[in-house]
């Protein structure tokens, strides 16, 4: 009997804390996007730090009363998560690549609060508890009407052994890349650039990036300096859960620098914003996913323009 009610508060723990999660993300959704002006939907940092501290704080209050071990706790957080990430996966449409992401965060922070939780009711002090969960809505509500924006660079380069002049038809267009994927997220499954095409070498000419899943960022040359500048802003994007809705990107541009000996610096630099919070977090993923890009990208380019 004791087996199946611990079993049975366990489990409520778990459900409750989600129910309690999704109901909070809905409303917090409406509050922060309804007339906000946003491009796109806004996910705030609260979203996956203080609701996961107060799924855990909610898990321990149902298995407050069964001294659980923090093996238990561990374990008992990892299948919260998962359910979260199931319903964030169902009710939220959020791709598979970018619940890869996030669930590191999630599980975090739901096991802080689980630990907190515990000794939060261990020593059963109704003032402090009540004091520390209402900190944490005051953050969270701070944080949700705070204004949201966050914008990013990022630049590579490579050293190419060819002239800038044979070097620059390629990087205003290339032929299909046939390279296998090296980077690991490319490998799970998220879109890596393939192609691109051109309708006009001169300022004001539409340009595609073809993705290997076959959508199409287009493009629109806004500085046109042969041998030395290609820049262009992305007039349209596809909307992808695995992305696209999360990061947008503005604007890319190639430089090119005659090195005076027969080989090319190629500067490749990416703009971007992002739509989800803390930056400290998603900032280090988008860097890696652009970074990863243009390496694709560019060492293309250089086998191109050095193939004889």
């Amino acid at each position: 009997m004791y087996q199946q009610t611990r079993a049975t508060e366990i489990a409520k723990g778990i459900i409750v804390a989600n129910v309690m999660a999704l109901a909070i993300m809905a409303l917090t959704n409406v509050l922060i996007n309804k007339d906000a002006g946003y491009d796109e939907s806004i996910l705030i940092f609260s979203e996956f730090i203080i609701i996961p501290l107060l799924m855990g704080i909610i898990s321990a209050w149902f298995w407050r009363k069964y001294n659980l071990s923090g093996w238990d706790i561990t374990g008992y957080s990892v299948i919260t998560t998962l359910i979260a990430i199931a319903f964030s996966f169902i009710f939220l449409k959020e791709g598979a690549i970018c619940l890869i992401i996030v669930s590191p965060l999630i599980w975090g922070f739901v096991l802080a609060g689980a630990f907190m939780g515990k000794e939060m009711f261990k020593k059963n002090d109704h003032t402090i508890n009540v004091s520390i969960v209402s900190l944490l809505l005051v953050i969270f509500i701070a944080d949700a009407l705070s204004e949201h924006r966050h914008q990013n660079l990022v630049s590579d380069e490579i050293v190419i052994n060819a002239p800038a002049n044979k070097v620059w038809k390629h990087v205003v267009a290339f032929e299909k890349i046939k390279q296998k994927n090296n980077y690991w997220l490319f490998k799970a499954g998220m879109p890596s650039p393939m192609q691109t095409t051109v309708e006009g070498y001169h300022k004001g000419a539409g340009r595609k990036c073809i993705f290997s899943n076959g959508y199409v960022f287009d493009e629109k040359i806004v500085t046109y300096k042969p041998g030395k500048d290609l820049t262009f802003d992305i007039v349209h994007q596809p909307r992808d859960p695995e992305i696209m809705g999360h990061i947008d990107i503005l604007r890319g541009q190639f430089l090119l620098k005659d090195n005076g000996n027969g080989t090319t610096t190629v500067t490749g630099n990416s703009w971007y914003k992002l739509y989800v919070f803390p930056t400290w977090y998603y900032d280090l993923w988008a860097e890696s996913i652009v970074r990863n890009v243009h390496t694709r990208v560019m060492e293309h380019i250089k086998e191109l323009s050095e193939k004889k």
